[in-house]
């Protein structure tokens, strides 16, 4: 469901550059009645900003967002939306921001948002709900589900942004971590997801202290990209391929597929560490799709520990132009590779910037 919210709902002091801004983007969140369906935005808003108001703070500001939906429908185009949205705000002196989503997509637009803002001084805290915000059983009157994890999520998620502390977080279930950081784990738990704090970039790329005349600068060259990056978004993908005990050759075929695409980031699941199933055909494929521009990225299916290059079944791919991974998470792998994508206009470029990020973890 997509809705339109033609304008923003503000205190009556909106020149206070220490209000927290407030998006809603959909999700479980904001869901309501028998069966659970989204309340329409224009609903939902002013009930919460009431709710807010009455128990956390009159310091927030919800923002004007046209993408409410389900996050499983989350789509490039989508998480460049929610850049160009914070952007615009950031620009104007604000740099404290809470984003309601999905759990589904949670990761995936967090740690997108984590590479866009590297090096800013912004601070968003991302937030969702296993349940919704208001009790269903109820359907005459909006209370909140004491049973819920919403009200408990969007407390500590503007907490985290009312602290100011720069970076990009996910916050769920009275823990929070860096955005590049997290992953889903279970998908009814109220504790669905995890991360950690051994975050390299882009969370270590946050400055604490940004002088007012490289704040400038990096807004400016931001907002000289935002309309290629809106271009890109349109018809970007980045295909992932998960390793199965089929045969290496099978691997080469779906490879060679790609090269009919433009030039993008392509993900490579792994067993264990990141081994891969070899053959000579697929050791070929992969230097032909490096040279046709791609960017292969190794990254393991496991949800801990990340891929080394100890094992020879996974070592040999390195040689044919494969990436590693490292110890980034699926969500962050997918994340960096859209925004090089969607950033910087030549697979050169692509590929020296993911050396770069790598380097600095």
């Amino acid at each position: 469901m997509t809705a339109h919210i033609n304008s923003t709902v503000t205190t009556d002091n909106t020149s206070d550059l220490n209000q927290v801004q407030l998006i809603y983007a959909g999700g479980t969140f904001g869901s309501y009645g028998k069966p659970l369906s989204a309340l329409p935005a224009d609903t939902f808003l002013p009930l919460l900003l009431d709710k807010i108001y009455q128990n956390l703070t009159s310091k927030i500001e919800v923002l004007s967002n046209t993408c409410v939906k389900d996050s499983s429908q989350l789509s490039p185009a989508d998480l460049a939306h929610f850049f160009e949205l914070i952007l615009m705000r950031y620009a104007q002196g604000y740099r404290k921001f809470v984003l309601i989503t999905g759990t589904d997509t949670l990761s995936y637009l967090g740690s997108f948002l984590a590479e866009a803002f590297a090096g800013s001084d912004l601070c968003l805290a991302l937030t969702a709900s296993m349940r919704p915000l208001f009790d269903a059983n109820d359907i005459h009157n909006y209370h909140i589900d004491a049973h819920s994890d919403a009200w408990g999520n969007l407390s500590e998620a503007i907490g985290l942004a009312s602290h100011g502390e720069p970076g990009v977080s996910i916050t769920f279930a009275g823990e929070s971590w860096p955005a590049q950081t997290v992953q889903k784990i279970h998908s009814h738990d109220l504790m669905a997801f995890t991360g950690h704090q051994r975050a390299g970039y882009p969370a270590n790329s946050y400055q604490k202290i940004l002088p007012a005349t490289r704040r400038h600068n990096w807004i400016g060259d931001s907002q000289h990209k935002l309309p290629a990056v809106l271009e890109a978004a349109k018809d970007t993908i980045i295909p992932t391929l998960y390793c199965v005990p089929n045969s290496a050759d099978w691997l080469a075929t779906q490879l060679d597929n790609l090269l009919s695409l433009p030039p993008t980031g392509v993900i490579l699941m792994g067993f264990g560490a990141g081994n891969i199933p070899y053959s000579d055909k697929l050791a070929a494929t992969m230097d032909t799709v490096a040279a046709h521009g791609h960017i292969l990225v190794c990254t393991t299916q496991c949800p801990y520990g990340g891929v080394s290059e100890a094992y020879a079944a996974g070592s040999w791919q390195y040689e044919h132009q494969v990436l590693s991974a490292g110890r980034l998470t699926i969500p962050a792998v997918y994340a960096r590779l859209l925004w090089l994508h969607l950033a910087y206009d030549t697979p050169a470029r692509r590929r020296q910037r993911w050396q770069y990020s790598v380097n600095k973890a």
